[in-house]
């Protein structure tokens, strides 16, 4: 990560997992094995890339390695109260992983499903999967060379990939915050695109931060047992009353 930016954990927490899932079989657990291995690897090298992240902007900004080495270990220590408590407060006022919930946990279906791969092979795919994961990343691919090799008049309307499948991981929601911030900034530049370029970037990433933060009042709100004021549900029109 220290050099292109890129963070590699995932990558790496999957070969642990579809190692010792593959290694530990059905028998013995091998799902809770895989799993196990891959949050303690992916915890590593994350934060290795972290540091080694953190290494690099200390570097091109000129500041004290060890002032730097020893910010991180405040951090980890402040984390290690920090992270359990949050997990908590998240797992005792949400229902984590209910599909029709707020916090789908859509990662964590798909770990499970790459460990229960590991363990029984292509077999354990549906009919087709292959063929249309082939087919997506031939096509995901084929985009993305079109967008980099086409006029810039022209690629600004070709889809990014991974902005379209982001939704897909994190639900759909996401699209709609997304659509609203880029009518937002359509907008913005219309009427000032000095302004909107140069302020853009700060008011997404507050805007991101807030509705991030938010999150522990509302569980907070949500343990004390707290009645929105307000409430408001979309149904078929169908539907009994």
């Amino acid at each position: 990560m220290g050099l292109t930016n890129l963070n590699l954990a995932p990558t790496y927490g999957k070969i642990a997992l579809f190692a010792l899932a593959s290694l530990v079989g059905s028998d013995g657990g091998g799902v809770i094995a895989g799993l196990a291995a891959c949050g303690i690897v992916m915890s590593v090298a994350c934060s290795t890339a972290d540091l080694m992240q953190d290494l690099k902007s200390g570097y091109l900004t000129l500041s004290s390695p060890r002032s730097m080495f020893t910010a991180q270990l405040i951090g980890i220590a402040l984390g290690c109260v920090i992270a359990p408590l949050t997990l908590w407060l998240f797992w005792t006022a949400f229902d984590i992983g209910d599909p029709d919930g707020e916090y789908k946990a859509p990662f964590a279906i798909m770990f499970r499903e790459m460990a229960i791969l590991g363990m029984e092979g292509f077999s354990a795919l549906p009919l087709h999967c292959l063929d249309i994961c082939y087919a997506a990343f031939f096509l995901a691919l084929a985009t993305s060379l079109l967008k980099d090799v086409a006029p810039a008049n022209v690629s600004r309307f070709i889809p990014i990939p991974i902005a379209m499948a982001a939704p897909f991981y994190v639900g759909a929601y996401f699209g709609v915050d997304m659509f609203i911030g880029t009518a937002i900034l359509y907008a913005w530049q219309k009427l000032n695109r000095e302004q909107a370029d140069g302020y853009a970037v700060a008011v997404a990433s507050g805007l991101i931060c807030g509705d991030g933060i938010w999150s522990i009042p509302s569980a907070l709100l949500s343990i004390l047992g707290a009645v929105p004021p307000i409430c408001m549900s979309f149904e078929a029109s169908s539907a009994p009353r």
